[in-house]
């Protein structure tokens, strides 16, 4: 053969491989081992897999290359598919992966020249042979029908939605034809014509919708998807649609279009949801939908703007004469038709809703709020919410209306009656959005202080009556409710309580003044506690939230009340009774006491560790409860501290009073002693004192300055600054024994006075009376000072100077000078030889330090000449 000479002479392209066979055991049969090569089969044009034995060079294997997707490359060297010629399975083992690529390669190139010498058939075909029309609808043309709708391209596809909607007689001609298969029970055609049918529906042409699912034809388009090839029994979805589905009137419908959408919208959501659901994809359901959806809004439209039928509604609902049934099917039909309008404009959606109140829809619910049937009680709900999602405003206007005001009670009671089955939370929605403190308009204060004068009380009824009585012997108090008598005997179930325990979280967080009032003083916080001790987990985590949402408004007032009346036990109580348990419970009464620990509550966090360390001991492993002991031990180390602070302060305030009396003492002791030396100094030099000039203003003329290292009564914080100042040389006194015995009595009396003086008080008369004291201190020592300065002489003086002693004792030393023969005594030599530059006044050498500087000359004027000794002791 042709092609073994081929494959002999071109062995370097061979690859050498194992064939296996798959065997009816499901197990590889060893075929043999040869070279496998790619090539044209003989006398054809197309390619196939040659394998040749290596050893005689006979044909183990002959395979045409399929343009099927049936090979498959396994682990880099294997190669396998399944024959469709052999209905068997094959495989080649490569030796080399490199092979195995090879090959692997050359298949798919011949696939994909096989795929493209069909599509340019296909393309040359289509080009010159363009569908100008439809095919004849007859019983033998529906394959070619079929071929045409579902194995066109794009561009056909175009072309033949085209086509359908130019033929006005197609549709009507092949739902005619269906009709004679299924009474002739030609099973292939009407399988043929469910292909046909939904091939025209995946076209999803808005165009061919319109036409199709009308009211002559769209039975006859859901009885032929009937007969769906892939299920083996006929479906009845005719029968279905005629038989069980009623078409219900609350209120004749006169207008035909009207009734023609709503049939249409239901056929048509029963062919997306129920015939079709696994075949159609997102764009034909998206255009479905739209058809559904204008359809509500068509019908919605015309029904509202049908002013007679509105009225009819509303006059069916008050009459008394209409049956009960008549009414459950007129307030179905109002839900219904507020639900549809949300496939109107916004616009258009408020102005129904304004029209609707405008009718007394609000009247009517609260009738049906009344009905002794549940599940209407609910459909009432249902359409309030809906008015609430609209315009919140409508209904806080109507309940704080005289007549509205019930239904806001019919609500709460709603709220605490029992639904079985049907409980729901429409209830408790919508007395959030009444309660709601953030909403818009003026009606939200009337509507909650409704809601705390007459029905707070009721729902904590509701709780007290619910919880079993407590175990220490505490009774449970009953609080009268709105209508005056006590609802004791009611056993809520735990929904119920569980939604009542969430409103009145909400209401803590919208209404804290309100809360405030009302909990404190009627005792509610200790009332709703009382849900733990219902067997419920769920309950007694519902009463620590709401203790949590409590303790979460950080008021003084809640916390006091809560540390009076003891509120946590009952919580420690169940912490401890739940053990160790790692559950809901045993997290909440954490994060409760972490956050106390974190915001530093400090009232509630002595009144926790005080009230029930002994309790929580026991579970100090836990992190929480360990950090909580820790911050109970670090508030009570800085109370401490500041309580020591301010005991400190009042002895310092002690001690400073203290501190006057004492100088204020010891300058009176010392005032006789220095009267006497003071006198006998002046009485001795008083001949040589030259009268005092007086100046104009009447005040005395200044002295020459005195040295700010000048004598001091008392030592002063600068005195310790000076520690470089070098007294001059000591000269010998000339001082009578009269005066020294005067001074050597005024330095003992200082040093007994600082020795019995307190370091603290010492320090602080040093650091805090600097400015009220000292004054009174120079002013004396410059009295006596001045008594024996001449003006304008420089001579040698007695200088009496306090320096400054050492930081224990800061003892004062008392330097006697010699004087020359005038007897004058002078301040320091540097307050002479100041006295040529710039004369100033004893009094402004001596307060020269900085904490002194705002004494001028003139606040310590010279004594006049006639003043006496005692005069000028007491500073007077």
């Amino acid at each position: 053969m042709g092609a073994q000479e081929k494959s002999q002479t071109a062995n370097n392209s061979m690859q050498r491989v194992k064939v296996y066979r798959l065997n009816d055991d499901g197990k590889w049969d060893d075929q043999g081992t040869g070279h496998v090569t790619v090539d044209y089969l003989e006398r054809s044009e197309e390619l196939g897999l040659f394998v040749f034995d290596e050893e005689d060079n006979e044909t183990l294997l002959l395979h045409r290359i399929s343009s099927d997707d049936i090979y498959r490359k396994q682990e880099d060297t294997t190669i396998s598919w399944r024959d469709p010629e052999y209905s068997t399975e094959l495989a080649l083992s490569f030796q080399e992966t490199t092979g195995c690529s090879y090959i692997w390669d050359h298949i798919c190139s011949a696939q994909r020249n096989m795929h493209f010498n069909t599509l340019n058939s296909d393309t040359y075909h289509s080009a010159n042979s363009e569908l100008r029309e439809l095919p004849a609808v007859e019983l033998s043309t529906l394959p070619l029908i079929l071929k045409t709708v579902v194995e066109s391209g794009i561009t056909d596809q175009i072309r033949v939605t085209e086509l359908m909607l130019h033929d006005q007689d197609f549709f009507r001609k092949l739902m005619d034809l269906f009709r004679i298969c299924e009474d002739l029970e030609n099973v292939d055609s009407l399988h043929t014509i469910f292909k046909i049918v939904k091939g025209i529906i995946l076209l999803n042409s808005p165009q061919i919708f319109e036409k199709i699912f009308g009211d002559e034809m769209i039975m006859d388009i859901i009885g032929s998807l009937e007969y769906d090839p892939d299920i083996p029994h006929v479906q009845h979805h005719r029968s279905f649609l005629k038989e069980h589905v009623v078409f219900k009137e609350a209120i004749p419908i006169k207008d035909p279009l009207v009734l023609s959408k709503i049939h249409q919208t239901y056929r048509v959501g029963y062919l997306k949801d129920v015939i079709l659901p696994r075949v159609l994809d997102d764009p034909t359901i998206a255009n479905l939908n739209s058809i559904i959806h204008s359809n509500n809004a068509i019908v919605v439209s015309l029904l509202k703007d049908d002013s007679t039928f509105i009225q009819e509604l509303f006059a069916r609902l008050r009459s008394s004469i209409t049956s009960s049934e008549s009414k459950k099917n007129l307030v179905l039909f109002l839900h219904e038709f507020c639900s549809l309008s949300k496939s109107l404009q916004m616009v258009q959606q408020h102005r129904l809703f304004r029209d609707l109140v405008n009718e007394g829809i609000f009247d009517i619910i609260g009738d049906v709020l009344q009905n002794q049937d549940k599940k209407l009680v609910l459909i009432g709900t249902d359409i309030l919410i809906l008015f609430l999602a609209q315009d919140p405003n409508l209904l806080r206007s109507y309940v704080t209306r005289q007549e509205g005001i019930s239904l806001l009670g019919l609500l709460v009671k709603g709220m605490i009656t029992d639904f079985g089955d049907d409980m729901h939370c429409q209830f408790l929605e919508i007395l959030r959005s009444l309660l709601d403190s953030y909403a818009s308009g003026s009606q939200k204060d009337t509507i909650i202080e409704i809601f705390y004068e007459k029905h707070l009380d009721q729902l904590i009824d509701v709780i007290t009556s619910s919880c079993p009585p407590s175990t220490g012997g505490q009774s449970v108090s009953k609080s009268v409710g709105s209508t005056g008598s006590t609802d004791s005997q009611i056993h809520a179930k735990p929904e119920i309580l569980l939604n009542i325990c969430e409103l009145l979280c909400f209401c803590v967080l919208h209404h804290p003044y309100r809360i405030k009032c009302n909990f404190l003083l009627n005792n509610v916080i200790d009332k709703i506690l009382f849900l733990t001790r219902r067997r419920e987990k769920y309950l007694v985590v519902a009463a620590v939230r709401f203790l949590r949402t409590l303790i979460s408004r950080n008021d003084e007032h809640l916390m006091n009340h809560i540390v009076k009346n003891n509120l946590f036990k009952p919580i420690i109580e169940a912490f401890v009774c739940n053990g160790n348990r790692y559950n809901l419970l045993n997290s909440v009464i954490l994060e409760l006491i972490e956050y106390i620990r974190t915001e530093n509550l400090k009232i509630l966090l002595k009144y926790l560790v005080d009230s029930f360390w002994d309790q929580l001991v026991k579970f100090e492993n836990l992190t929480v409860i360990h950090f909580l002991k820790v911050k109970y031990d670090q508030s009570l180390e800085s109370s401490g501290m500041k309580s020591a602070v301010n005991m400190l302060d009042t002895r310092k305030r002690i001690d400073e009073r203290a501190l006057e009396k004492e100088e204020e003492d010891y300058f009176n002791e010392e005032s006789d002693e220095e009267d006497s030396a003071s006198a006998s100094a002046s009485v001795s030099h008083l001949p040589n004192i030259p009268p005092q000039p007086v100046l104009s203003n009447g005040s005395a003329a200044s002295l020459p300055p005195l040295s700010s290292k000048s004598g001091r009564l008392v030592d002063y914080d600068f005195d310790e600054e000076d520690e470089d100042y070098k007294p001059p040389p000591k000269k010998h006194s000339e001082i009578s024994d009269g005066d020294d015995g005067i001074i050597e009595s005024f330095r003992l009396k200082r040093k007994l006075a600082q020795k019995e003086e307190p370091e603290l008080i010492k320090k602080q008369r040093i650091g805090k009376n600097s400015k009220s004291k000292h004054n009174n201190v120079f002013a004396a020592l410059c009295s006596t000072l001045s008594q024996a300065v001449l003006p304008g002489k420089k001579t040698a003086s007695t200088t009496m100077r306090i320096v400054p002693g050492s930081p224990d004792s800061r003892n004062s030393s008392v330097e006697e000078n010699h004087t020359d023969n005038n007897g004058s005594i002078s301040c320091s030599d540097k307050c002479l030889t100041s006295d040529e530059g710039n004369p100033r006044s004893c009094s402004d050498s001596l307060h020269e330090s900085p904490d002194n500087r705002q004494l001028s000359g003139e606040d310590c004027s010279l004594i006049p000449s006639n003043s006496s000794p005692e005069m000028t002791v007491n500073g007077s």
